[in-house]
């Protein structure tokens, strides 16, 4: 199977809480964060803005919480505030592009309960965390064809009933909404989880 780890291509660091809070991030105060970032109404950076706050503000789907964090305390506290205090943190290895193959058995981690958070296109880091519900999160260990030994957080969503038909994964697997469907996370998407005692 052909992999290519990939990541959001963004390289911007996390703001301070009482920065991060200084700075509007809402559709409606999309004019005062383009002049904040000095940038211009008709630009391509203008238009992500625009995307991914909208992104942000668009209802959640049946059985799922989120959040977009604006600073590293805040993606915290919503990760905890869900999971409670003894949780894991996972990520994706980053891997280069190549054939791959799983070595090992999957390891299913936690128990149902995971926090994901994406890292979003933005001037700095934010993240758009989510709790679905009826989700499995595994470990997968993979081998390139070069021999470099990778590990590749999986997430399966176990009821896809209440996704929206136009759900990207719906069109590439060519299924409707209903059945489980598993994928592999960003390098740079961060999966908060229970630890198991």
């Amino acid at each position: 199977m052909r992999i290519h780890f990939t990541n959001s291509g963004t390289k911007v660091s996390f703001l301070p809480r009482q920065v991060a809070e200084s700075i509007p991030f809402s559709s409606d105060k999309v004019p005062e964060i383009l002049n904040y970032f000095a940038l211009q109404v008709n630009s391509k950076e203008a238009q992500v803005i625009r995307d991914e706050i909208g992104g942000c503000e668009e209802p959640n789907m049946e059985g799922e919480e989120k959040f977009c964090a604006t600073s590293l305390e805040s993606l915290i506290d919503f990760s905890v505030e869900r999971l409670g205090q003894n949780v894991r943190v996972l990520s994706t290895d980053a891997g280069k592009k190549q054939e791959y193959t799983v070595s090992a058995k999957a390891t299913m981690i936690g128990d149902h309960k995971a926090a994901v958070c994406h890292k979003m296109r933005y001037p700095y880091a934010v993240h758009y965390c989510h709790v679905i519900a009826d989700t499995e999160v595994y470990e997968v260990p993979l081998v390139g064809a070069d021999g470099t030994k990778v590990k590749a957080v999986t997430v399966c969503h176990l009821n896809t009933s209440a996704w929206s038909p136009d759900h990207m994964a719906f069109q590439v697997l060519k299924i409707k909404p209903g059945p489980a469907v598993c994928h592999f996370l960003d390098s740079d998407t961060l999966i908060w989880v229970p630890k198991k005692d």
